[in-house]
């Protein structure tokens, strides 16, 4: 069986004020994975990285990281990789210095752990930087830096504290396309003032859900899972006829009527009900979506019809997002233009 990368069991965390930062998470990752944390300030990731590094104490619940309980810090740290948030570089030394000592610190001689940091420089693209003084570095070459020192003990797990920080999009996209080259990875993100511009949520497995009632009843549920190996990105809209099932990976459109037939075999009727209805798949066009969306646009400079996003309908999506975020932190149902 694959070793859990760690497991966390209903993990609490309150301040002496009597604040609750972390409610009650339960998470197991295992194998293999890279797996990204997104949310606002304040929503508690790195307290909940601080609690796999060992440095927080939970108020209750457990966390084992690689199979240790995350209390065992001596022989956790000798495992796993971290690049923190904040600059904490010394300034006046070069990049080849610090993350060779760093490397002499994870256990390699001293010889080994110089040319184990100039392979990870080279590979984190300061190759040519590497003696250079890290003071007259820029915010994205700081941000390699750290990553190569997170990188160089050759860790069984890095954890990555908000490595987009700082940067602008190219920026953050040169960093996230660096990869960690097979390591196990967890990183934690704040949400930026502009995410829609940023590609921030590229993270190699995501799972969002999310479920909605409009005005009139009608209930809606979204899910994208890339946890799972179907990759599913569904949205399911259910009416007082029936239901549509939108999938759209495969721009397929579905409609399940209600039940109007009448199941009389009892071991279909355990899965299916007692009646069923229906089913319609709609054959519809399914043209290249960039190739339309450079049509449309076309159409709109040239002033001619064209189906594009108004701004308003913009504005209403953000609205939404920034709904579904504040409906995930406080765990309450949020109520839009009501």
């Amino acid at each position: 069986m694959p070793q859990f990368i760690f497991t966390m069991k209903d993990l609490r965390k309150v301040t002496p004020q009597g604040k609750e930062i972390l409610k009650g998470i339960w998470l197991s990752f295992y194998g293999d994975a890279k797996i990204g944390v997104l949310g606002a300030n304040g929503a508690g990731k790195s307290t909940l990285m601080k609690a796999l590094l060992g440095l927080v104490s939970p108020t209750s619940g457990s966390v084992q990281v690689l199979g240790f309980d995350a209390a065992h810090r001596g022989e956790l740290r000798r495992r796993l990789g971290y690049m923190p948030e904040h600059d904490c570089l010394p300034l006046d030394q070069t990049a080849a210095d610090v993350v060779s000592t760093f490397g002499e610190l994870s256990g390699l001689p001293a010889r080994a752990a110089r040319q184990r940091a100039s392979d990870i420089l080279d590979l984190v693209g300061l190759d040519e930087a590497r003696f250079r003084p890290i003071g007259g570095f820029s915010t994205g070459m700081r941000q390699r830096t750290k990553l190569a020192q997170a990188l160089v003990g050759d860790p069984e797990l890095v954890l990555l504290d908000e490595p987009t920080a700082g940067l602008d999009p190219l920026g953050r996209e040169e960093m996230l396309a660096l990869g960690l080259w097979g390591v196990p990875s967890f990183r934690v993100d704040a949400c930026p003032a502009r995410w829609g511009q940023d590609r921030l949520l590229q993270v190699e497995r995501d799972l969002i859900a999310a479920t909605g009632q409009l005005a009139d009843g009608t209930v809606t549920n979204h899910l994208v899972n890339w946890l799972s190996p179907m990759k599913e990105r569904v949205t399911v809209i259910t009416g007082e006829l029936g239901t549509f099932v939108a999938d759209t990976l495969t721009a397929d459109l579905t409609f399940h009527a209600n039940g109007s037939v009448k199941v009389t075999r009892s071991d279909i009727a355990q899965f299916r009900g007692v009646s069923e209805g229906d089913v319609v798949r709609f054959a519809i066009a399914k043209p290249e979506p960039l190739g339309v969306e450079h049509q449309n646009f076309r159409d709109a400079v040239l002033g001619k019809d064209a189906d594009i996003v108004t701004m308003e309908q913009g504005l209403a999506t953000l609205a939404v997002a920034e709904a579904m975020i504040q409906s995930a932190n406080t765990g309450v149902t949020v109520t839009i233009g009501g």
